[in-house]
């Protein structure tokens, strides 16, 4: 599977952006999509996932209630719809999945062991 990423740029704050992530390849058995980020010199954190079979969602509790996740199975594609961001939402953001069950509940992905990334969106929340 290939994923790549769209939507991101410049906003001020209390702006709005909506990130795309396309994936295209061998899509059939995909258990989840996934949005992780990473400000310069800190961690990947994951931000929010979503199931391919039933929509179950996941938000990190720093995001919850301002940014929304969603899909088009049509078109093998997921959203971050980004509202009211603030400087520290600054970060590259990439999308990752994985085939099956292999991880779990993808609110548990640990980075390291996640094998398919897109190659990532910037996000920069300024004045």
């Amino acid at each position: 599977v290939q994923l790549v990423e769209s939507g991101g740029g410049l906003v001020q704050p209390v702006g709005s952006l909506r990130l795309s992530c396309i994936a295209s390849g061998d899509t059939l058995d995909l258990f989840a999509i996934a949005w992780f980020r990473q400000a310069p010199g800190m961690e990947h954190e994951g931000v929010s996932c979503i199931s391919t079979s039933d929509g179950t969602t996941y938000y990190g509790d720093s995001v919850k209630g301002q940014f929304t996740i969603s899909s088009d199975n049509a078109k093998n594609t997921v959203y971050l719809q980004m509202n009211n961001l603030k400087p520290e939402d600054t970060a590259v953001y990439y999308c990752a999945t994985e085939y099956w069950d292999r991880l779990g509940d993808c609110s548990m992905w640990p980075t390291t062991a996640v094998n398919y990334w897109g190659r990532g969106s910037q996000v920069t929340v300024s004045s």
